[in-house]
């Protein structure tokens, strides 16, 4: 094979479990965003963009519908007959047979992949970001430190900083300490999860760590590294970056998307998100429809009223719905007279007519206080919701559901149903 000087390592794997209900049949760098895209097309336009024609994406979770997605790259041009994108799911070896554990064991069990094109420097990512970032640019700054780790980080707010892994840096922006979601921060520079490696550092120590039960980038093989000697640097990144992996930093990102001025805009010229597109007719809107500051894909219906909010592809909005502050995703039908406020709508739901979501006083939820824990009605993919029901705020739904599943037609917040077989 032609040798290349950079490839990437796109892990996208993860069940997403924070993200609830929307996760139960899909990965989550699959979930749809931005009323067009998935989340793992971000990543993959970075690379296009910044010249990178080589990815590894490591899959293992429900990967039907990521698979089909990426596809053999075309839309993002990694269709190529040296490099472009590669799916690498677990696979049986003649022995030590697993699933990937970890980040680095993930990476470890594809080191022929890796091999076969002897690369001088290997690009680790994650599927489950939302950013822009010209990864040359950290290449150069790479190699102008001659340095054998570099390590993407951002600056977030010192009473935030917890929350993630943090790094300490001197003056030459050389790390020398890492916390791992510490207590008591000593920095507010926080690690974006993005790695570029010299590739002999990066084999060493994937060979040394080998053994090491879940092997991870921050908590295993970066320490390992820092331990040896190797020259780990910070490189500060000040863009738009968002993880979006629980259910309110996800509407979050969606509603930042339709601000007047965008924080993060999709609308930029120069730096394209690229996505796999349907063939689909143009979106309709009604003479009575009401549309305000709103994201609406192709092919959508729309007699009623949307405010605030994203709305995918195939989306019906029929005559007297109102949806306000909601993400919508494909092919859901949303009948007459109901109201919908701050949901999540997965893909192919139908709502009934006369329903009233998202309405009450918030309740903690009875499902999963960690993962249901904002005022938002979230509902599985291809659920229905029967005529003239009721249905309060942090809640949860999932699969056909019929009038009698509802207590005097409510659900009230902070409840939730799921049928059987449907999780």
């Amino acid at each position: 094979m032609i040798k290349k000087e950079m490839i990437a390592m796109l892990l996208a794997g993860g069940q997403g479990s924070r993200l609830g209900v929307l996760t139960s049949k899909v990965a989550k760098p699959a979930v749809a965003f931005g009323g067009k895209y998935k989340i793992i097309d971000f990543p993959l336009s970075n690379c296009i963009n910044s010249g990178v024609d080589t990815v590894g994406v490591l899959t293992q979770y429900q990967p039907l519908r990521l698979n089909a997605h990426i596809g053999i790259g075309i839309p993002w041009d990694l269709d190529r007959n040296i490099g472009g994108v590669t799916v690498l799911p677990p696979y049986e070896k003649s022995e030590n047979t697993d699933w990937y554990t970890g980040t680095a064991n993930a990476i470890f069990q594809n080191l022929d992949y890796m091999d076969s094109y002897n690369p001088d420097y290997v690009l680790i990512l994650s599927g489950d970001h939302i950013y822009k970032m010209d990864y040359e640019i950290m290449l150069d700054y790479h190699k102008a430190n001659n340095a054998d780790v570099t390590i993407a980080v951002m600056p977030v707010p010192i009473e935030e900083a917890s929350r993630f892994g943090v790094v300490v840096a001197d003056g030459e922006n050389r790390i020398t300490e890492f916390q791992e979601k510490p207590e008591k921060p000593k920095s507010n520079l926080a690690s974006m999860g993005i790695y570029i490696f010299s590739w002999p550092v990066l084999k060493e120590a994937l060979i040394k760590l080998k053994d090491q039960p879940s092997c991870d980038f921050g908590k295993h093989v970066i320490p390992y590294c820092h331990e040896k000697g190797d020259r780990i640097f910070a490189y500060e990144f000040n863009g738009y970056w968002k993880d979006v992996g629980t259910l309110h930093s996800y509407w979050e990102a969606n509603m930042e998307l339709i601000d007047i001025v965008p924080e993060f805009n999709l609308y930029e010229e120069y730096w394209k998100i690229y996505t796999k597109s349907d063939v689909l007719p143009p979106q309709y809107i009604s003479d009575k429809a009401r549309v305000d500051r709103s994201i609406v894909g192709e092919g959508c219906e729309v007699y009623g009223t949307v405010c605030n909010s994203v709305v995918s592809a195939n989306v019906i909005v029929e005559e007297g719905a109102e949806v306000y502050d909601s993400i919508i995703m494909q092919g859901t039908v949303i009948k007459k007279g109901t109201k919908l406020n701050k949901a999540i709508v997965a893909e192919g739901v139908v709502i009934g007519e006369n329903c009233t979501v998202g309405v009450g006083e918030y309740a903690d939820s009875k499902l999963s206080e960690k993962v249901y824990n904002c005022d938002l009605t979230v509902i599985g993919e291809n659920s229905e919701i029967p005529d003239g029901v009721t249905i309060g705020k942090n809640t949860a739904i999932v699969g056909k559901t019929v009038a009698e599943d509802y207590q005097d037609g409510k659900l009230e917040s902070g409840d939730y149903i799921i049928k059987a077989g449907e999780i």
